[in-house]
């Protein structure tokens, strides 16, 4: 059996049920988002496919025997080497490996033993053992840890790769089921395109939460959208989930606006004759109006932000010159010489892999750290807001979310705070929630009520889709397109970049940064159109 069936599944938790009776078969070849808002349930529903959470009395799940899973423990294997934490992902052949290499160790061994010994080589090759560190090196390289790391041992690597190896780890092996939960996170976008390759080549049964919009529509074949309180399967990508979703909605939406029309007509008939004499016409329309039922519509548990900044007082045209910008630190040359001119309105994404210096960068234009050489110089009546990466420094503690914003602008009225805080989600009386309590969603929305307050003319937004769920992060990618100041924003998600960047500041691999006027695409297609002349030079 390789199909991951769900049978009659339900999960609550006190009052909420996050979904009911739920019976989804997953098949081979097939490659499925796991959608829904934050809080719908995904990360649940996740949990009791791997076997990880049970589901309330009554429901099943029956996965294959190889049934893989993102596990996010990055400081489990502290002292193991890196490839041999890969290898791990291949359960059977990581024991058989290891129970070989005992007998193996031992001063002499059992006739038995030596039997036992071929079974256990019949199995090391049936699961690919004689090739193992190579495919692991090989994903391990995709993912863009450097072979000189391999090696190595887990204590060495920097979180985020670490996170990798995990990835690596849940992809090793050939599995017939793989249960991915965030898998692009802390990956740059060169990765990601290894993955989005690596993932459409599977054969198995796919299972992915993701937040990357892009990279939904790049592999999947199937959305399991959790939402009414069950999961509905779409074909195709997000996109095409959205645009299926939104179409059924609006047809039985009209279908109940025509229903609802010819029941008035019909009650009309009946209270004008039900006294006369056609009693049996009367008692026709009557049977006519209870089969005339209106669709309930029940209600969807997602909630969409609605982000809006604007601009208190424009700025001058030339809005930032950089000239001659060095910043070292003692490991890595952030950048060297690099000048450039960005006028008003334009959009910067900031692009690179994992600890090339995008948030050095940030913090050089907001003012935080100053360059080693060159000059960083803003235009006439510039206003700069900025949201750092890591803002748990930002938000004043022993306050309340309306104390905290209204200490940005002393002369906003509760009302107008209130208001922002409503489209930014926050409900009723949650505006007196104390900052020390709120979740890492909450805080970027509540980040971005203060720019929507303060309204400046320039963004400076390090990762601000960290802790967004889908919908957030399409309505701030909306937002920046509408915003007339002007963005820099440091970002791994692909379909944010294509909605709002028209200029690039690009980390190469190596060492440099680029200065790019276009869009993301057409670097991409800049830089593969490179790779042929290159190799002829060779």
């Amino acid at each position: 059996m390789s199909n991951l069936q769900v049978s009659s599944v339900t999960k609550s938790y006190g009052a909420k049920k996050l979904f009911e009776d739920v019976s989804v078969n997953f098949t081979p070849g097939k490659r499925y988002g796991l959608t829904g808002p934050n809080g719908a349930g995904k990360s649940t529903f996740m949990k009791i496919l791997a076997g990880d959470l049970q589901p309330d009395t009554g429901g099943s799940v029956s996965r294959p025997e190889k049934t893989s899973v993102l596990r996010q423990d990055q400081f489990g294997y502290e002292d193991v080497r890196v490839l041999d934490v890969v290898m791990r992902g291949a359960k059977k052949l990581w024991a058989a490996m290891a129970e070989k290499e005992a007998l193996l160790a031992l001063p002499e061994i059992t006739d038995e033993q030596g039997s036992h010994l071929g079974e256990l080589e019949m199995i090391i090759g049936e699961e690919d053992g004689y090739v193992a560190e190579s495919n692991a090196g090989a994903l391990l390289v995709g993912l863009g840890i450097p072979t000189s790391a391999h090696d190595g041992l887990m204590r060495e690597l920097p979180g985020g790769l670490k996170l990798r190896v995990l990835l690596a780890q849940a992809l090793f092996g050939k599995p017939q089921v793989l249960l991915l939960d965030e898998p692009t996170n802390n990956l740059d976008l060169d990765s990601i395109r290894w993955l989005e390759g690596f993932l459409c080549n599977y054969e198995g049964v796919l299972i992915t939460i993701s937040h990357d919009r892009h990279f939904l529509n790049a592999i999947c074949t199937h959305i399991a959208d959790i939402d009414y309180n069950t999961i509905i399967l779409y074909t195709g990508g997000y996109d095409d989930m959205v645009e299926a979703k939104s179409q059924v909605r609006s047809r039985i939406e009209a279908e109940n606006a025509d229903r609802s029309k010819k029941i008035a007509q019909l009650q009309d008939f009946v209270a004008r004759f039900g006294a006369g004499t056609r009693a049996s016409q009367v008692q026709s329309r009557k049977k006519q109006i209870e089969k005339l039922q209106v669709t309930a519509l029940k209600r969807s548990n997602i909630e969409r932000p609605y982000i809006q900044i604007l601009v208190k007082k424009p700025s001058g045209k030339q809005t930032l010159t950089i000239e001659g910008l060095t910043k070292r630190w003692p490991e890595v040359t952030i950048c060297e010489n690099f000048s450039t001119l960005v006028t008003k309105g334009e959009k910067v994404a900031i692009v690179g892999g994992n600890g090339v210096g995008k948030t050095t960068l940030c913090r050089l234009l907001a003012g935080e750290l100053a360059p080693d050489a060159g000059k960083i110089e803003w235009g006439k009546d510039v206003s700069i807001g900025y949201i750092a990466q890591d803002h748990g420094d930002a938000i004043a503690k022993n306050t309340t979310i309306d104390d905290w914003l209204h200490s940005h602008d002393t002369n906003a009225y509760l009302q107008d705070i209130r208001g922002l805080l409503g489209k930014m989600l926050f409900k009723g009386e949650e505006g007196q929630k104390s900052t020390e309590v709120l979740s890492g969603g909450e805080t970027v929305r509540m980040m971005f009520a203060r720019l929507m307050l303060t309204q400046p003319n320039v963004l400076v937004l390090d990762e601000p889709t960290n802790h967004l769920d889908l919908e957030s992060i399409v309505a701030l990618g909306e937002a920046l397109v509408k915003y007339e100041g002007t963005a820099f924003v440091v970002t791994h998600d692909r379909n944010l970049i294509e909605t709002f960047a028209n200029h690039m500041f690009i980390f190469e691999p190596g060492g440099g940064l680029i200065d790019f006027r276009g869009s993301y695409e057409d670097y991409l297609a800049q830089k593969d159109a490179a790779v042929p002349a290159k190799k002829k030079t060779r």
